[in-house]
């Protein structure tokens, strides 16, 4: 009987590659970032210590306070997301390749991704010697931050539409508007109006950020109690921040389930494009 022998299994020299500079990009980061690991070892008891300065004793006059100025984070961010909806909308129809030519769309998609690459931090501090330290600052940063996101995600999903309703509009010989209308948008919007409240959820903590520069919203307040050590301002501004953020995720999800669970988009017929 002769010895029979698997074939060896070849070797993926290009997955092995990708192993390893991700492993050395990894190292590399550690040691450049020359971190203390020592203080790991204090940690548990700097983190009592900081907690029980900022929630130990707490100064309820200025919960009035903090909660204004986190219902105005919350402002900034809806208003920041409706500015980014009402431009993202009609600019991703035209980066949606199946409506328009690949040329137009490429162009559109390019000038999502710069405004996509740009923090919207960087955004606000380059805003602020034209608006100053006002909450306009903040929400407008937030908004055209948000337009290269939302833009994105608005023509993926138009480039993932089905195509018997344009073909049932076009079968009756309706005009592009109909088409458009009956065919393209009842099976989009439902999602564009999901994306644009989870994206709310996501500005929102960006607002926040927003404050710790002086643009308005409750993390100037947490940013002015730290800097001047009024822990237990800065501890009541933290579980506000927290408990709206849940409060309004929890609000906006449920929508957005709502919409999705209601979207059923049903399949166009000749006589609904007539009618």
């Amino acid at each position: 009987m002769s010895n029979l022998s698997l074939p060896k299994k070849p070797v993926d020299w290009f997955r092995n590659t990708i192993t390893l500079a991700i492993a050395v990009a990894v190292i590399w980061s550690l040691i450049g970032l020359e971190i203390k690991w020592e203080r790991l070892i204090d940690l548990p008891g700097d983190l009592y210590v900081i907690g029980t300065l900022m929630f130990g004793e707490m100064n309820i006059e200025d919960f009035p306070n903090l909660v204004g100025a986190m219902w105005e984070s919350i402002s900034i961010a809806w208003v920041g997301t409706l500015i980014a909806a009402l431009f993202a909308i009609p600019l991703s129809f035209l980066a949606a390749e199946n409506l328009v030519g690949r040329p137009i769309a490429w162009t559109i998609r390019q000038v999502f991704n710069i405004l996509r690459a740009v923090p919207e931090v960087i955004l606000a501090v380059a805003l602020i010697p034209i608006f100053g330290l006002t909450p306009l600052t903040g929400v407008l940063a937030i908004g055209i931050g948000s337009i290269g996101t939302l833009g994105k995600l608005f023509y993926e999903v138009i480039e993932a539409i089905k195509k018997e309703p344009l073909e049932a509009a076009d079968a009756v010989g309706a005009n592009r508007l109909v088409r458009f209308r009956w065919g393209v948008l009842p099976q989009v919007m439902p999602e564009m109006a999901s994306f644009v409240l989870y994206r709310f959820e996501v500005n929102i903590r960006a607002s926040a950020v927003m404050g710790l520069i002086g643009a308005g919203g409750i993390g100037n307040d947490v940013a002015q109690a730290l800097r001047f050590n009024d822990w237990s301002v800065a501890g009541m501004g933290m579980l506000i921040v927290i408990f709206g953020t849940i409060t309004v995720d929890a609000i906006s999800g449920a929508a957005r389930k709502q919409i999705i669970r209601g979207s059923s988009a049903k399949t166009l017929t000749p006589v609904e494009v007539q009618a």
